[in-house]
């Protein structure tokens, strides 16, 4: 059954790329019905409300950003599924009373406007907090439409600014004129931004002045303000591949490249240019390796004279996971063979101070996030939030520049019974020798074998931390089952080695160290093939494509979610082009000689024992196109093989526009493994 190896541009399911077409959408919707049909029901509607009544909960985290003197927040629950824009006052939020001002009801504009509208953000005016960019896609896509919003008069600007519907940012660059960087008309190939325009009140959008321009090949463009200094000074770059891009510093009538390598992350802030590396560099006599942290004055490195200052070396087990600059401190934030570490550091002088922050936990998974929506307005205060799997997020204030003790604002509830469950870590040997860690949760006295869901992503240097998996907790670990989540090679968990470990050629590598991980659980004698169900999604859909087209022994059931499945046609559809340097771009044939061997969709073939599989994607996705999921479906039918298909109309590259929708995707993803590796629904 085509297309295979050996022919594969014989594709006999091109059609379903269509994404809206009538004998496409007859397709969707009969293999969506029956496969509610058959997994659907009583226990399935049981298990969907309750995760949506969790999720809903009106004493969860309301999450903030302070602008001034106010916390600004959006919220969902079961009243307000779409949700509402609000503010509070700062320290009635600190205090634990805010009474809240609603900005926008998201529900109410939708159904006044007959649109399926879904919140996107909001970019507010600098120094002034009644004119806002409101951000609102159709379905959840990635493409929003950019709309301007007097908070004061609680409606949309009468002739004000309205950009069409694209992949798009905008600033403002003062009150009557944006920086748009839009594909709407000129796109890449990738499918964003290729211009960066200035917009002038009353102007047509397509008038707009273009004050910036990449090449059709590139992956974006992009002109803004950096704001930490005044006036803000702009900054423009060019995305030429995933990781690599080109950066400008300067003013619309010159700019200065900063010299670094392409495909290092370059960051200026005040008077500092910060670079990240991605691969070894040697600049000014001095080497720095691949993951290093480096510090330069921002005037010098203008100069070409620039010493850099060692802000952060990675060793073999440890990894900058992020930085961020907070009331004139860089907090680092550290992975030390997976554990969480954060310190502040204060520019010079003429050596940069260093300070361990507190309150951390030594296991889990801890980040710290900026309080102030503008860096130049943060007094030092930022939140840390800590979690573990049987432990739901904690928030606390923390003051990065003075000693001050850590202060707990709120808890997330308990969202399912944890009593008697164990979190343990593990390693996998792979073939290679290299040790793949993994962490499992689950009962210190459960069935034999246990029935374990197996999570993965490896890719994109991601890194795969041990959160608080609500609806595994519910769904899965309340049944008596295990969790295990592998830090499979191609993420970030230690850093660019780990990455380029996993990329390219070596893609192969990942999904091996993923399959290698379901090995150990028997090696150990947690559980038995059967007994182990898969679920991963985006790039972890082409993980779990994989196991079954590469694996299929190692499993018991799989569950494939919004995936990139066929590697022969990826670049061609929606954002594919954009993933050329993780993957490899199969035009080339000397890309294609190894990109064939991970395209699932080729490799699946008939008289295997491949195990059942719901392959489920959303119509509305416009970063991995649905005809990856729609076409590897219709060849395994075709095969003979138990392959469901689950489609719903809404949701981005996510799993649904709301609660309920992302309930009803993960409660019938959970419930279909859970049966299928033995387990029973009811009473549960």
């Amino acid at each position: 059954m085509n297309p295979t190896l050996d022919a594969p541009d014989d594709d006999p399911w091109l059609w379903l790329e269509e994404i809206d077409g009538a004998r496409t959408l007859a397709w969707v919707e009969g293999q969506t019905a029956k496969t509610l049909k058959r997994f659907g029901g009583p226990a399935f509607e049981r298990d969907r409300d309750a995760l949506a009544a969790m999720w809903d909960r009106k004493d969860k985290i309301p999450f903030v950003t302070r602008r001034g003197g106010e916390v600004y927040n959006f919220w969902v629950d079961a009243e307000h599924k779409r949700g509402l824009w609000r503010r509070a006052p700062w320290q009635a939020y600190r205090d634990g009373a805010p009474d809240w001002e609603i900005l926008l009801d998201l529900d109410a504009l939708a159904q006044t406007e007959g649109e399926d509208w879904v919140w996107a953000g909001a970019t507010m005016r600098p120094g002034e907090r009644n004119r806002v960019l409101l951000a609102l896609s159709r379905g959840g896509g990635d493409a929003s439409v950019l709309r301007e919003y007097d908070i004061a008069a609680r409606g949309f600007v009468a002739g004000g600014f309205v950009a069409p519907q694209a992949k798009q940012n905008a600033d403002w660059l003062d009150a009557d004129t944006l920086i748009v960087c839009s594909a709407h008309g000129e796109a890449t190939r990738s499918g964003y931004a290729r211009t960066a325009r200035l917009w002038r009140r009353g102007e047509p959008f397509e008038a707009a002045q273009v004050v910036f321009e990449g090449e059709a090949e590139d992956i974006s463009a992009y002109a803004g303000l950096d704001r930490s200094v005044e006036p803000p000074r702009w900054l423009f770059s060019r995305r030429t591949s995933f990781f690599a891009y080109d950066l400008w510093v300067g003013d619309l009538a010159q700019r200065r490249k900063i010299e670094a390598p392409a495909d290092a992350d370059k960051d200026i802030h005040g008077d500092w240019l910060l670079i990240k590396t991605r691969t070894a560099w040697t600049t000014g006599g001095d080497s720095f390796p691949a993951g290093a942290l480096i510090a330069a004055p921002l005037a010098e490195a203008l100069a070409g004279r620039a010493k850099f200052a060692r802000l952060f070396e990675p060793g073999a087990r440890t990894a900058l996971e992020d930085y961020a600059w907070i009331g004139g401190r860089l907090v680092l934030s550290t992975l030390d063979d997976l554990a969480p570490t954060f310190e502040a550091l204060t520019p010079p002088g003429d050596a940069w101070r260093r300070r361990r922050l507190g309150g951390v936990p030594e296991v889990g998974f801890a980040y710290v996030a900026r309080l102030d929506a503008f860096a130049r307005e943060s007094n030092g205060e930022a939140l840390l939030h800590a979690q573990d799997p049987v432990t739901p997020n904690e928030m606390k204030l923390i003051d990065v520049v003075s000693e001050t003790a850590p202060v707990v604002l709120r808890r997330m509830p308990e969202l399912f019974d944890a009593r008697g469950l164990v979190v343990t870590r593990h390693e996998a040997i792979a073939e290679d020798g290299e040790r793949i860690p993994y962490v499992q949760v689950g009962p210190a006295e459960g069935d034999d074998p246990a029935r374990v869901h197996l999570y993965g992503y490896g890719g994109f240097e991601v890194a795969e931390r041990p959160y608080y998996r609500s609806q595994i907790g519910k769904l899965w670990l309340e049944r008596g089952g295990t969790s295990v989540v592998a830090n499979i090679r191609g993420g970030g968990e230690f850093g660019p080695r780990w990455h380029k470990a996993g990329l390219r050629e070596r893609k192969r590598v990942a999904q091996d160290d993923f399959a290698c991980v379901a090995a150990d659980l028997v090696r150990r004698g947690v559980s038995v093939p059967t007994c182990i169900a898969a679920e991963g999604g985006s790039n972890g859909g082409l993980l779990v494509a994989n196991m079954l087209a590469r694996h299929p022994e190692k499993f018991g059931a799989l569950f494939c979610t919004i995936p990139l499945v066929d590697m022969r046609r990826y670049t061609k559809l929606l954002a594919g082009a954009s993933w050329i340097e993780e993957y490899g771009d199969p035009d080339k044939p000397e890309d294609w000689a190894f990109l064939q061997h991970i395209s699932a969709y080729h490799l699946a073939a008939g008289g295997r024992p491949y195990p059942p599989i719901l392959i489920a994607t959303s119509r509305r996705d416009d970063r991995v196109h649905p005809g990856h999921a729609r076409k590897f479906a219709a060849k395994l039918q075709a095969l003979g093989y138990a392959a469901h298909f689950y489609e719903p109309a809404a949701g981005g590259h996510g799993y649904g526009k709301d609660n309920a929708e992302r309930a009803g995707f993960v409660a019938l993803g959970l419930d279909f493994l859970w049966t299928a590796i033995g387990g029973s629904l009811a009473g549960s």
